[in-house]
């Protein structure tokens, strides 16, 4: 069977995971749906090492950025501290030159500096046949063993929180991306600039409300929602914790140009991939405090549902009824690439 573009479906990679054999007693945390990290015994301190590695595939502008925040937001959702940073950059046979490498380096080093993280090492080479540079990330960071959060430790009961809205990146590769047609379609300069601007403001990393999160306590699991969506991430946590989930359509933020470029498009925004977002499974005595907490840190958070039992399913409430979620193993954005 031909494979479409974006994730692997849950069910053949699972059936994939479930082939291999890990005997090594310092994997604490091994690979599986919807596990942002893996998470080995660091020595025999008082500290996990947590290692992410994510690729940038669809955005071209920025990727330097891109690639150092999504990874470092997953170390940041397993209650840890982003640390080290590593590198492998492929550019287009046709079409590289040194501005464009340099270009990628300052944006790398610009946002390891913003977040205290140093570039450590990696690889750089000129790939023949593609058509647009590939950058690929892997992060290193430490948490405290008593500390960690995993996305599998949502409990039934718990309150499903959601910080900024979705599709916060999708939104910014859309702008960045297709600017020129966005205003040949009659979109006003203003909006696009503001659209591709998502990048930097509400920005892409959730390490920020993360850390909020974790210090107000009763955190119970985390997740970002990447390819796929905040729909697939929720499905993403529902698998790992094996648990349901019942959220509410109108409790989930749609920022304007999200929705006016999903508009144009005929994307659906719960679909679109979405750095900048983080859900959290809190304990529902907590999930006021957490949620203040994250709006202290000057970054909206909305209480979207529940935790329900495993057997309820993944459902999502719009005009009163209650429906399947969809979930998105081809990320809306493909759509438009």
């Amino acid at each position: 069977m031909r494979l479409p573009v974006g994730k692997l479906r849950p069910e053949l990679l699972a059936e994939l995971l479930g082939g291999l054999h890990i005997d090594d007693p310092a994997v604490i945390v091994g690979p599986g749906i919807g596990r942002d990290v893996t998470v080995l015994e660091w020595g025999q301190g008082e500290h996990y090492l947590i290692a992410k590695t994510d690729p940038i595939t669809f955005a071209t502008d920025e990727i330097g950025h891109y690639a150092v925040s999504v990874n470092a937001n997953d170390v940041a959702t397993s209650g840890g501290v982003p640390r080290w940073f590593l590198a492998t950059l492929l550019l287009p046979d046709e079409g590289a030159d040194e501005e464009l490498a340099r270009g990628i380096f300052d944006q790398i080093d610009a946002a390891c500096r913003d977040l205290g993280i140093a570039l450590v090492g990696g690889h750089t080479e000129v790939t023949h046949d593609l058509n647009r540079p590939i950058l690929v990330g892997f992060m290193l960071g430490e948490v405290d063993k008593d500390g960690l959060i995993t996305s599998e430790g949502a409990q039934v009961g718990d309150r499903v929180l959601l910080s900024k809205g979705v599709a916060v990146e999708g939104t910014s590769i859309i702008a960045r991306e297709m600017g020129e047609e966005l205003i040949a379609r009659g979109i006003d300069e203003e909006t696009v600039r503001r659209a591709a601007n998502f990048l930097h403001e509400p920005g892409i990393s959730v390490v920020r409300e993360a850390q909020a999160a974790v210090t107000a306590g009763a955190v119970h699991a985390m997740h970002d929602p990447t390819e796929g969506g905040v729909a697939t991430g929720l499905h993403e946590l529902a698998i790992a914790s094996e648990v349901g989930l019942a959220v509410e359509a109108d409790a989930i933020p749609i920022l304007p140009e999200t929705a006016r470029l999903c508009g144009e498009f005929d994307l659906e925004p719960l679909g679109l991939i979405a750095s900048g977002s983080l859900l959290i499974a809190a304990a529902p005595e907590a999930a006021a405090r957490i949620a203040a907490a994250i709006g202290d840190a000057g970054i909206d958070c909305a209480d979207t549902g529940e935790v329900v039992e495993r057997e309820r399913g993944v459902k999502i409430r719009r005009g009163g009824r209650w429906e399947d979620l969809p979930r998105y193993d081809q990320d809306e954005i493909a759509r438009l690439f």
